[in-house]
């Protein structure tokens, strides 16, 4: 089952390294806005977007899987559909992040299927409210 309690939330905002797919170039678009809030708190921001060199001073991978190290959460910004395309691209890493779907992103299967495999799973609930809420 998707995280629900803020004891989990909270211990999943105590990670540091972020690689957000669909991280976006474009101010006042959450997918940049978002991680910028984090990045300007302290946390390790990696963006994954093939169309980008660089995204908030960062160079920019183009999949979770080019992604060097470790990574605690991937943070989505894309539409549900493609949820589990990501799902199989997190799958492939080594280490075990965190698969956070922000608001208004959802998908069962994959979030089963994540589950089954051993991963945290957040759906619909954005990194920056949730950070906020729990920090205030």
């Amino acid at each position: 089952m998707p995280v629900q309690s803020d004891d989990e939330l909270a211990s999943i905002l105590g990670q540091n390294r972020i690689a957000v797919v669909g991280c976006s170039t474009t101010e006042g678009k959450a997918a940049h806005e978002v991680p910028k809030y984090l990045q300007e708190r302290g946390f390790e921001i990696v963006p994954v977007n093939p169309f980008a060199e660089e995204v908030l001073g960062e160079p920019a991978y183009d999949s979770v899987t080019a992604v060097p190290g470790t990574v605690d959460v991937v943070d989505v910004f894309r539409p549900s559909e493609e949820v589990p395309e990501i799902l199989d691209a997190v799958l492939d890493r080594d280490d075990e992040p965190v698969l956070w779907l922000q608001l208004g992103i959802e998908h069962e299967a994959a979030a089963d299927r994540a589950e089954a495999a051993g991963l945290t799973v957040v759906q619909d609930r954005c990194m920056k409210i949730e950070h906020k809420r729990l920090n205030a």
